[in-house]
């Protein structure tokens, strides 16, 4: 793909509504090409912002004043007319978007995948994807000491197939939280870690957002999110070997 063709189809990979094929060539293309890999993160962190806006509903007054231009539309020219018509189709369009954006808000599993997959895009976009680099469990376990308000468990699954690479620390969810680091091949897994408020038991949620593969349990008090460009039979088996 050239960048022209990706730049248009931008939007529709982060709402992930192009096809699974299509989606891994604009993601194969932002990886090598430094601008359309700028443009992606930058299109990331708008949807971040609008996605945690507030959303304030029109005045009361706004129906009646649309209600008496259509009264007086008979006695308007031609031309203020439309321009009244395009400004009321602009601000119901905004007003739908905004509807959306809190219908969205509204599921906080949602909105807490949503932030899992632009964590992990940026992660591989940036040079932060490490804080401690070891395939060590014990160097990487002790780096998160007094630098989080619990001790996340850290497993190698290098037998698995899947190597432990190292952590960082991110935030999500309004919190602080661990993000370990498995590979499989040349692909990265990104697991965030961090206290679950219920002790609760719950089975492995999978989903597909902008074509990374995400996986979210609950197990000893702890929540996990795994994501990643590996195909579905891989990381379920990957997180099968982590639930050990």
């Amino acid at each position: 793909m050239e960048c022209r063709e990706v730049d248009d189809l931008l939007g529709a990979y982060l709402d992930g509504e192009l096809e699974p094929a299509v989606s891994t060539s604009v993601r194969d293309h932002a990886d090598t090409c430094t601008t359309c890999r700028q443009r992606l993160a930058n299109l990331e962190s708008i949807g971040l912002m609008v996605r945690r806006a507030p959303y304030y509903q029109a005045p009361a007054g706004l129906r009646a004043r649309v209600i008496h231009g259509r009264a007086r539309s008979a006695a308007t020219p031609h031309w203020l007319a439309w321009a009244a018509a395009a400004v009321v189709v602009a601000s119901l369009t905004g007003s739908i978007v905004f509807v959306r954006s809190a219908r969205r808000a509204l599921d906080p599993v949602d909105a807490v995948a949503q932030e899992v997959v632009s964590s992990h895009v940026r992660a591989l976009m940036g040079a932060h994807l490490f804080d401690v680099q070891s395939t060590d469990q014990h160097t990487v376990k002790p780096w998160f000491l007094g630098k989080l308000d619990f001790s996340p468990p850290v497993t190698d699954l290098a037998q698995a197939g899947y190597p432990l690479t190292g952590g960082r620390l991110d935030y999500l969810a309004g919190r602080p939280v661990a993000a370990l680091v498995y590979t499989r091949g040349q692909h990265t897994i990104n697991v965030f870690v961090w206290p679950e408020a219920s002790d609760a038991v719950s089975s492995s949620d999978a989903r597909v957002i902008r074509g990374f593969h995400v996986r979210h349990w609950v197990r000893q008090g702890t929540s996990y999110w795994a994501v990643s460009d590996v195909n579905d039979a891989e990381l379920e088996q990957f997180v099968h070997a982590l639930q050990q």
